[in-house]
């Protein structure tokens, strides 16, 4: 098979059968210093591309053979550059699975693209910064990129979208893991509005010298991220832990931030996850589903 991969378990969406748009090479119009792809001058357009028939035949056999959560549109780079995703996305919408795609936002701003996306029920957009300078050195996208596009990009296409909205951050050592820098990620984000946050690091090679930081480390930022659903995927064990907290300081934690099923488990400490236990006895929290993740939250 040219275009799928998979199915393979990821530890955001469950199940997922993957699309690859650009399986040859590589086509991105960012050259990200953590992607695990050879590093490669960012490009703006497509070449070459594959007709929407020979991937839909693909993915058409794919579907019939394999079990999965999720059917994700992907690609080795941007996917959002091939030329021809509108149609194909009304093609895969015929096959009646629900559809992902993994973006790095860079085009969310064009009104085309954005009446593609919305067709979809999960779009995970990527924003590792909100700061130029350090968009630029993170993401070192093409000179046609600009990040204030891509911020009002993602503000405009959650306005009209009525499915599962993700943002991305992924967090790079000694450059975007600064306090500083998730205060104004979480004044963007709060116009966003989007479904859930994922806040994640290098986890494989990457095409740079640079390196990711601790889950510890990840938490900790994440307290500056307030009134989101914040996931932090981890196959580690975590030694950042919530303690000790009152019934009514857990009721307010949980009113400001929704903990995912996974945080329950890994970050409360004994007496914290029998006071939440207590709490789900007596119906004051409210389970939410977001791209197959649990979360748990407070009713204001």
């Amino acid at each position: 098979m040219k275009y799928i991969f998979g199915p393979v378990a990821s530890r955001r969406f469950g199940m997922s059968l993957g699309i690859d748009l650009s399986p040859d090479k590589k086509r991105c119009n960012f050259d990200c210093i953590y992607c695990e792809l050879e590093p490669a001058k960012p490009v703006d357009i497509y070449d070459n591309p594959p007709s929407v028939d020979e991937i839909f035949k693909e993915v058409k056999n794919a579907v019939d053979e394999f079990e999965f959560d999720v059917l994700t549109i992907t690609s080795n780079g941007e996917p959002t550059l091939y030329p021809y995703l509108n149609e194909l996305i009304d093609k895969l919408k015929t096959l009646n699975k629900k559809l992902l795609i993994l973006s790095n936002s860079s085009t969310i701003n064009d009104k085309e693209i954005q009446n593609a996306l919305k067709k979809l029920d999960i779009v995970k957009l990527s924003l590792d910064s909100v700061n130029e300078k350090t968009f630029k050195k993170i993401d070192r996208p093409s000179k046609s990129v600009n990040l204030q596009n891509i911020i009002n990009g993602i503000i405009e296409f959650r306005k009209i979208y009525e499915g599962e909205l993700i943002i991305e951050i992924l967090v790079v050592k000694g450059i975007n893991d600064k306090e500083e820098e998730f205060k104004k990620l979480n004044d963007v984000l709060a116009k966003i509005k989007p479904d859930r946050v994922d806040i994640s690091t290098i986890d494989r090679p990457p095409a740079y010298k640079v390196e990711g930081v601790s889950v510890e480390r990840l938490f900790k930022l994440s307290e500056n991220i307030k009134n989101q659903n914040v996931f932090i995927p981890t196959r580690d064990k975590i030694n950042y832990k919530i303690e000790n907290l009152t019934k009514e300081e857990l009721l307010n934690t949980l009113k400001k931030r929704p903990f995912s099923e996974s945080d329950v488990k890994n970050i409360f400490d004994e007496h914290t996850q029998k006071i939440f236990n207590d709490l789900l006895k007596e119906n004051v929290l409210e389970e939410v589903w977001v791209g197959g993740i649990k979360f748990y939250k407070a009713y204001v």
